[in-house]
This record gives structure tokens, sequence and C-alpha cells, in this order.
């Protein structure tokens, strides 16, 4: 992977065209489109989104009904964040051309479920264009044909129905996602378990808090194995008394 740098963009409507109107970037968001290694994103992964989730406070977790197509798979990478209106996915294609390898899109897509508005096309197209995968609060289908491309795709739902192409949408924006509010340049991480956010500006405190995790739950599977129980490990003995639980 070579540095990225994205440009904001978004699309409005005047007499009814469409038509791209590009938004200098601050310098702020050059610095967090930086190059993310490929050794990170493998950290994230294999943390997984439980152990950031409790790592960075119980923040960032999007809804549990955003979940993989393909459980087998895992995503990491930063966010393109899409804003786009139930049942259209003009600005999903959109988003596509403008994508560089290694986003991921995120899709605020209203929580809409009665239509699919991506596929085993647009699938393509993000693959021929190096895009991680896919996070989106709304439908997809062809879900059988997106597994055997190996996508990852994380969707509130499956629907077999069509969009359409004709609304506006807005391009690396801050949108919510699931509940949480993404920002361009934040980092996604998914996994069987679902999908959490973090925001960029503190990615590396989190990475540290989750490295601690880690190493403290390996220390409880040790104990647990030497014969301690959770109660002991979890210090819940006063608590237990006090709810008369003994």
């Amino acid at each position: 992977m070579s540095s990225i740098k994205i440009r904001l963009l978004t699309i409005d409507v005047e007499s009814s065209l469409h038509y791209a109107r590009l938004v200098n970037e601050e310098p702020a968001m050059a610095t967090l489109r930086n190059f993310l290694s490929q050794d990170l994103l493998d950290s994230l992964c294999q943390f997984g989104s439980a152990t950031i989730h409790e790592a960075q406070g119980q923040t960032g977790a999007l809804n549990s009904a955003i979940k993989p197509i393909d459980p087998v798979l895992k995503l990491a990478g930063r966010a393109l964040t899409v804003d786009a209106r139930p049942g259209d996915n003009l600005v999903i294609h959109y988003a596509l051309s403008k994508a560089q390898p290694g986003d991921v899109l995120v899709v605020d897509a209203k929580a809409f479920v009665d239509a699919g508005p991506w596929g085993d096309i647009l699938t393509l197209a993000a693959q021929k264009a190096g895009i991680a995968g896919l996070v989106i609060d709304g439908a997809v289908r062809d879900a059988e044909a997106i597994i055997e491309m190996g996508f990852p795709v994380f969707s509130r739902g499956l629907s077999i129905k069509g969009t359409n192409k004709y609304q506006p949408g807005r391009v690396n924006v801050p949108v919510v996602c699931g509940g949480v509010l993404v920002n361009p340049g934040d980092i996604v991480v998914g996994d069987r378990d679902g999908v959490v956010a973090i925001p960029a500006d503190r990615l590396d405190a989190v990475m540290a808090a989750s490295k601690q995790r880690v190493a403290a739950e390996d220390d409880y599977r040790d104990q647990i194995n030497a014969g301690r129980s959770t109660i002991e490990l979890l210090k819940l003995s006063d608590i237990l008394a006090r709810h008369e639980m003994r």
C-alpha cells in the first residue's frame, strides 16, 4: 500500500441536475487520512470488535443488527462516509468512483431495508478499485455472489428489491451509521460479532488499551486453567453478598 490522500467531495442538486462540488481538504483531514500499515490493520482484526469496543470505554459499537453477510470475513480500514437517501444508490456509485485503495465505504442508508442499494456489480467495481469493504445501515442483495467474491459486507439486512438512481447525497461528511457518529477518516473494524468505529484521533490510545485488555484476558485464561473462578478473578464476592447470592 502507498500513502493515501483523500479529497472531500459532496453532491448537490441545482435545477434538477446533479453535479460534483470539490471542497478543499482541511489540513486536519489530510492528517486523518494518513497511511495505515498492514500490520496495524491486522492487529485491529486480531483484537476484534468486542475488545476494541471495551478498550475505548464501551463506545463506538454500531447497532447489533448490522452484521456480516459472511461471518468468516473480517474488515478494518479508514471510513469513506456516504450519506444516502433510502431506496436510491446514486451517491454510492459516485462515492465508489472517489474512493481510494484501502477505504471502507460507510453508508448511512437510514436503516432502510426494503431495497438493496448494493449488489454484486458494485462489489466487483469496489474490488477493482481496491476498496476494503462495505458497512451499510441498510440492505444489500446478491448475497451469495458477494460471499463467493470474498468481499466483506456488513449490512442491516437483505432485500431482493432494487433501488433508483435519482436522488442526491453527500460523500466524506459526518454520518450516523447504526446509531454511531462516524467521521471521514475514522477507523472501522468488523467481524462476526459486529462493527465498531474508532475516532481517528483516538487510534493510538485505543490500540494501547486493546493490547492491555488482551494481555489481561490472557492472564484470566491462565488463572482459570489453574483452577481459579471468575468470581475470584473479577472480585464479585461482595456484590453477590449484597444481593444475598451466596
